[in-house]
């Protein structure tokens, strides 16, 4: 019966990741099939600590994402949860040796967000280390299957990937964030007379970290490489987009990408992985 009481709890990791991200879902779709499942676990997590902290409003977030973290390690520790979700996870964690430092660096990030804090570079590094680039750290640890060696010459690429991407996300989530949370992760800039000339300041430092990213995707294990360059090609897309769009237009909606040209960055990636061509 434990072999069901495993399988029902992937489930679950895997259906939240489908109901809460398409993209994410359609990367992890391009893995090989034995990665496929832990990367469902990782994601089930991080979704359900977000949760914590964006969505139960009318609860205790602080003290719901102590008692998250403490039953994290408990079910690290122990091998086991009742919680669907962190059996998952605690079954990756402990199958591919993931870093507990990660786990409890991306849980601080989290609590950073139940706080008003005027971020300053170093705030903000630490931020972003922990509410994304540990997030692919944990991921890289699973596409390298326990080469060390493999994960250490990588390591600098996806830190890289990791911030592109969580800047990319503050400047879609702008409206979200600023005008509706009160959130600032930008340090010194002044959203309320958001400048052209700040908005590509911020665009060409995350230009910097695509270009070095890309160099490690390419040299990812086979069965990892497609999914992580097609959710390049996805943030790319959207970056594209939010680098087109005026500084006042992006406070005022959300930039999207469609489902139908997911649809398409998926196609175009998968020759391009299959042509050796990224």
């Amino acid at each position: 019966m434990m072999q069901l009481f495993d399988s029902t709890s992937y489930e679950c990791s895997k259906l939240i990741t489908k109901r809460y991200s398409t993209s994410f879902s359609l990367g992890i779709r391009a893995f090989d099939f034995e990665l496929r499942q832990p990367i469902y676990n990782i994601y089930g997590f991080v979704r359900f600590a977000d949760e914590i902290v964006d969505t139960f409003h009318q609860q205790d977030k602080a003290l719901l994402l102590e008692e998250f973290r403490n039953a994290t390690f408990v079910a690290i520790e122990r091998g086991i949860s009742l919680n669907p979700i962190l059996h998952s996870f605690q079954h990756t964690v402990n199958k591919y040796s993931i870093n507990h430092e990660h786990i409890s660096a991306f849980l601080d990030s989290m609590e950073m967000d139940l706080h008003d804090i005027t971020y300053d570079s170093n705030t903000l590094k630490k931020y972003i280390y922990g509410s994304a680039e540990v997030v692919g750290l944990m991921c890289l640890q699973v596409f390298c299957q326990g080469d060390r060696q493999s994960y250490n010459s990588l390591e600098a690429y996806a830190i890289s990937l990791g911030s592109a991407f969580q800047k990319i996300n503050f400047l879609r989530d702008l409206k979200a964030d600023f005008l509706e949370k009160g959130r600032v992760y930008f340090p010194e800039v002044d959203f309320n007379n958001f400048s052209t000339a700040e908005k590509a300041a911020i665009e060409t430092d995350i230009k910097k970290e695509f270009d070095h990213a890309l160099i490690g995707i390419k040299r990812l294990p086979k069965g990892a490489r497609l999914g992580v360059f097609l959710a390049y090609r996805y943030y790319l897309s959207l970056f594209s987009k939010i680098k087109k769009a005026p500084a006042t237009t992006i406070l005022q909606e959300r930039v999207r990408i469609s489902n139908g040209k997911k649809m398409f960055l998926f196609v175009i990636s998968s020759i391009k992985n299959r042509l050796n061509i990224l």
